[in-house]
């Protein structure tokens, strides 16, 4: 029995603006250290697309968001620093927030120079606006003369 994956012959816009995240997930979804990188959800509103990042134990000052022509590119870098006191030797240690590289490839319906991002409670957030033609317009009615 052989499986096969559905391909919408007509995607959404949506899935096109995500598409990347779908066909190199396995490749894309690891570090260099073999970690899994920052789980996401994107939402889409009439008037824009959220994009959110769960990056607990980082700071504000950890992240780097740049746009290149239409390619977000999320990324932190945290070093980890190992302390250990004197008379104190670790035994075991799982906490590993390290170095990850997230990006997207964004569709020409969005204003890139008015997205903002804002940090709160582990969660990067990052809201990316539509331009005012991809919004949806409101029902015309048109007389008949």
């Amino acid at each position: 029995m052989t499986l096969v994956r559905y391909q919408n012959p007509l995607p959404t816009m949506f899935e096109r603006f995500f598409n990347n995240e779908l066909v190199n997930w396995g490749r894309d979804n690891f570090s260099e250290t073999d970690t899994t990188l920052p789980s996401v959800n994107i939402k889409e509103t009439t008037d824009a697309f959220e994009v959110e990042v769960a990056a607990p134990g980082f700071d504000k000052s950890d992240f780097n968001i740049e746009l290149d022509n239409n390619l977000l590119t999320i990324s932190s870098e945290k070093k980890v620093e190992n302390e250990v006191k004197e008379g104190e030797k670790i035994t075991r240690q799982e906490f590993s927030y390290q170095s990850f590289k997230r990006s997207f490839t964004l569709p020409e319906i969005v204003e890139g120079d008015k997205i903002t991002a804002k940090y709160e409670n582990g969660i990067l957030s990052l809201t990316i606006p539509k331009k005012d033609e991809a919004k949806p317009k409101p029902v015309k009615q048109i007389k008949v003369k």
